[in-house]
């Protein structure tokens, strides 16, 4: 599967400016991020050793900018707590250690905190201490689901953001002088001169790969206009496509920390060029885009289908 804004992200994002261009890209926000590093800070850290965590439940200290950086959990199933020296800097059921970097000339301590769960990425903590003054630290969020991964350079850190179809986000930028600004702004785009034929569901990690395909784009933009967005998050906790016996292929997926509450479906019909979308939310009957009465009936019995074992 063709990805913009992959092996490219990293000197995309040392690049950024205010007239960005439109990019596209195809990972849940799950799949982007890297797995924190620091169940074991490196011995190298600061130069100073680390002792190992006795259990997965446990990490060692960080050494950082005469101090330590401790993750504590009072309770077995509670928060964990960050702190300073003892000053505490962030609490949530993830907080994990990723790296520390240098920018502009200052170290930074870089942790993952976050709520756990589907397809929800961490927020990035970031912790720097003024020459002279006392520890500071800033969390980045972008919305519910946390902030995109970080790439680093020299003199900013830099957060490219996830973008479903039809959503547009800024991308933003961390310095120790001018702590948090925004970069540019990003438009999800899909990949210029796809078409129908270029489909192959067995590539997609999640239906809305789909997306990516600008005839795809094209068709579902008719259909679902200002809703695109919408429907494409409920699709965002979900797997691998099964086929029609008609050879359309088809998906459910929900929004994260609301499955069964706000629950999506997506069909493409290759050979036909016809998309068709159902989205359950509080009443619990689903919407059709378009209207459920004129579906063929192979794709309504998959939604039915869904639907059952939804519940």
């Amino acid at each position: 599967m063709t990805r913009l804004l992959l092996a490219g992200a990293w000197s995309l994002a040392l690049l950024l400016a205010p007239s960005m261009g439109a990019v596209a890209q195809t990972q849940t926000p799950a799949a982007q991020q890297t797995p924190p590093s620091a169940q074991k800070p490196p011995a190298d850290a600061q130069g100073a050793d680390t002792a190992d965590a006795s259990d997965d439940d446990k990490q060692a200290p960080v050494p950082f900018e005469g101090g330590q950086l401790t993750v504590t959990q009072k309770e077995q199933y509670g928060e964990k707590v960050l702190s300073y020296n003892g000053k505490e800097l962030a609490s949530n059921y993830d907080v994990f250690f990723d790296k520390i970097v240098e920018v502009g000339g200052v170290k930074v301590a870089l942790f993952d905190v976050g709520d756990g769960g589907n397809q929800c990425g961490p927020a990035t903590l970031i912790i720097w201490k003024p020459e002279g003054g006392e520890i500071q630290s800033t969390k980045v969020e972008q919305d519910e689901c946390g902030a995109p991964p970080t790439a680093v350079s020299d003199n900013a850190i830099y957060f490219v953001p996830y973008l479903l179809p039809g959503d547009q986000k800024p991308a933003l930028q961390w310095s120790p002088t001018d702590g948090l600004t925004i970069s540019g702004n990003l438009t999800y785009m899909p990949e210029p001169g796809t078409d129908w034929k270029d489909i192959d569901p067995e590539k997609y990690q999640n239906i809305i790969d789909a997306f990516h395909n600008e005839a795809v784009y094209k068709e579902a933009e008719k259909l679902l206009g200002k809703d695109m967005t919408d429907m494409a998050t409920s699709l965002l906790v979900g797997g691998g496509t099964e086929k029609t016996a008609s050879g359309a292929f088809y998906a459910t997926g929900c929004v994260p920390h609301d499955c069964g509450g706000n629950d999506g479906f997506m069909a493409v019909d290759p050979a036909k060029h016809k998309l068709y979308f159902a989205r359950r939310g509080d009443d619990g009957q689903p919407k059709g885009w378009p209207a459920l009465a004129t579906w063929p009936a192979d794709i309504k019995a998959a939604l039915d289908k869904a639907q059952g074992e939804a519940n």
